[in-house]
């Protein structure tokens, strides 16, 4: 049986950073209220069904969205992972929260999100720029706000052992029978990834483990370090392209859209078409899908915005998705998103739909099983 993780942001609590970066008690959810329509029938702002705006430092929030997970068939719950280096791990308040409390019946595991935290401006690479709406039209203060360090043996020996009473958790998900973790940017200093992925490895075999299973996104640079791979949607199949050629094609089709002051628009039908056309039935590939999406929270006019979304649609190609990966043997399917409002990529219920995303899923699991 195929199982379904939701992806999961835990950026809905409080932390001193950003209160300092983006203002005092700013959360994800900031942005997503302040979001304003950018066309005519664009729904924004999003507004979670009975007005749900809740802080994941608190435990009850948790065990809410557990209870809907587990009712509508998510299986677990790839949990952001923000370390920078041992002196620096932001948003990490969820994650303790899950593991410290057996009773939350959900499976999870760690997808780091191995970049900086940078302005909007900033050309870095690999980064997230959190809230450019937030930031005004002056280019003050540093480029980078929170600073990736790889550092040397000692450091990641140190992240290792953080990880550890979570790798040790019966909950936490394992791939060949070895605690599973993500590496987003397999490509962001590959070199230096494939050193610690094998140290790693050797802390947890001396550690009582297996070893460990990693997974990381593909990219368009077919640069590998981690044991599987899966898609990131709807950017694979959106804008970011399969391999360079496409990427360089849509990134020139996004620019002169917002030269002219157009919206970066793309087809659901035509997106999630791409998907089931492109399934990959290697082993070591595992499917990427998603529910909607829509950053204009977080982008303002340049937002990548997916038009033409609905319960209806996404049910017929999550069936067959998962009807493929039953079929080629997949064990997981990664699935954007289980809360990323920002980015308008959720599962959880809305004042548009209710929970009708949730009984979508639901249903698509149940017919699938029952084949």
């Amino acid at each position: 049986m195929t199982k379904i993780v939701g992806m999961y942001l835990p950026q809905y609590h409080r932390i001193p950073e950003n209160d300092k970066w983006w203002g005092e008690g700013y959360t994800d959810w900031k942005a997503v209220q302040k979001a304003t329509p950018l066309f005519k029938n664009h729904l924004q702002p999003r507004v979670p069904l009975n007005s749900e705006y809740y802080d994941l430092s608190d435990i009850n929030a948790i065990k809410w969205q557990v209870n809907l997970a587990e009712k509508y068939g998510i299986y677990g719950f790839g949990i952001y992972h923000y370390w920078f280096s041992s002196n620096q791990v932001l948003l990490d308040k969820p994650a303790n929260i899950i593991k410290d409390n057996k009773e939350l019946n959900i499976h999870y595991f760690f997808m780091w999100d191995n970049g900086n935290w940078k302005r909007t401006w900033s050309n870095v690479r690999f980064g997230n720029s959190w809230a450019p709406t937030f930031e005004g039209e002056e280019k003050e203060g540093p480029e980078i706000l929170a600073e990736l360090q790889y550092g040397d043996e000692e450091e990641w020996k140190k992240h290792f052992e953080y990880l550890l009473p979570f790798f040790k958790d019966e909950r936490y998900i394992k791939i060949d029978g070895k605690p599973l973790f993500g590496i987003f940017n397999q490509n962001n200093n590959n070199d230096v990834l494939e050193k610690m992925i094998k140290y790693w490895n050797d802390c947890a075999v001396k550690s009582g483990l297996c070893g460990l299973t990693f997974i990381g996104k593909r990219n368009i640079y077919n640069i590998r370090v981690t044991d599987y791979e899966f898609d990131y949607e709807p950017a694979t199949h959106g804008w970011n392209g399969k391999n360079i050629v496409q990427k360089s094609v849509k990134k020139l089709h996004s620019e002169i859209a917002l030269h002219f002051g157009f919206l970066k628009k793309y087809n659901y039908k035509k997106i999630w078409k791409g998907i089931i056309r492109d399934f990959d039935v290697r082993s070591k590939i595992l499917p990427g899908a998603f529910v909607q999406y829509d950053d204009t929270p977080r982008r303002g006019s340049k937002a990548s915005i997916v038009v033409g979304d609905t319960p209806e649609l996404f049910e017929k190609y999550f069936t067959k998705l998962l009807q493929l990966s039953k079929e080629h043997g997949k064990e997981y399917v990664f699935l954007t998103a289980w809360n990323e409002w920002g980015e308008g990529a959720y599962l959880e219920p809305d004042t548009r739909y209710g929970t009708a995303y949730l009984e979508a899923v639901k249903r698509a699991v149940d017919s699938v099983n029952k084949e």
